[in-house]
């Protein structure tokens, strides 16, 4: 069972082509692509869906099913993924699973973990991990504040793509193994990508590897095909995904319009005497008077 997985909800625009199969190979990564450019989700995400159908030979009418990466994220990139990725499903009547960003890269991490990605605003989205597990929801807050509460759960390692843009915060916080975001295994073939949010692209397709299609090291980026992993058994299982909901965590930039003001010409004029209203005759008549010998009054 073929299944198209994409997240945008960091600086990270990712989509992967992944095959189900049955344990104990597990998922297979068909090919899967990253451009890492948090101002072109909206052109991107779209050609990179085609290609990495054409790249696995398949036609849209062979995916069973979409994945999207539900954040948390920041408004305008999140809601790309979310909108584009329902509407792919929609045409193609597949269901679409929304699941977690954060998850995409905390389900590949061991021990106690903290994951960080970018809030803007000087904030940071992160959710806490144990063995790959999420322990409780994702949260938003100021870096130094979430520093705080991870080192007393007694985490001591961070990762994620948000928790480089605080250094001093998450100062003495250990950091994932080396390996580069989502290496793909077997014979595929990938370009360098830019890991510090520029616009390279990392690419990959070939065939199906027994393991999976993943390598041992942490992505840096919620992984596509992590999070069709963690939907696999839902998927092939046929359960209804429920409601594609995005994860904000907060109010976008925008503000919603206020209501109209009161119209101050509605309000009664307060009454004039006798004299005001004579001499604003007086006044229009010499205005008139001007006018009509082709002059303008001052």
């Amino acid at each position: 069972m073929l299944v198209l997985a994409l997240d945008t909800s960091t600086a990270a625009c990712a989509v992967a082509l992944v095959e189900l199969g049955a344990p104990p190979a597990g998922p297979l990564v068909r090919a899967s692509r990253v451009v890492w450019d948090a101002r072109r989700h909206g052109e991107l995400l779209a050609p990179m869906m085609r290609d990495v159908l054409a790249a696995a030979g398949v036609r849209p009418p062979e995916v069973r099913a979409v994945v999207v990466g539900a954040g948390p994220g920041p408004f305008t990139s999140l809601r790309v993924g979310m909108v584009t990725g329902a509407a792919f499903a929609a045409a193609l009547g597949v269901p679409a699973y929304g699941v977690c960003s954060l998850d995409g890269i905390g389900a590949a991490t061991t021990g106690p973990v903290g994951v960080i990605t970018d809030a803007r605003r000087r904030e940071v989205f992160w959710a806490r991990y144990q063995d790959g597990t999420r322990v409780g929801e994702p949260g938003v807050g100021a870096p130094a504040t979430v520093a705080a509460d991870l080192r007393a759960a007694g985490v001591e390692r961070v990762t994620g793509p948000g928790a480089g843009l605080y250094p001093d915060a998450f100062a003495g916080f250990g950091t994932p193994p080396a390996g580069g975001p989502g290496e793909l295994t077997g014979s595929g073939e990938q370009s360098g990508s830019d890991a510090q949010g520029g616009s390279g692209a990392q690419s990959g397709s070939g065939e199906p590897s027994g393991s999976g299609g993943l390598s041992g090291a942490e992505p840096e980026y919620p992984a596509p095909e992590v999070l069709a992993r963690l939907v696999a058994a839902d998927i092939v299982a046929g359960r209804d995904p429920g409601p594609l909901t995005p994860r904000y965590l907060r109010r976008p930039d925008a503000a919603e319009p206020r209501g109209p003001k009161a119209v101050t010409a509605s309000r009664p004029e307060p009454a004039r005497s006798a004299t005001a209203a004579t001499g604003a005759a007086s006044a229009g008549a010499a205005s008139a008077g001007a006018a009509s010998a082709g002059t303008m009054p001052v």
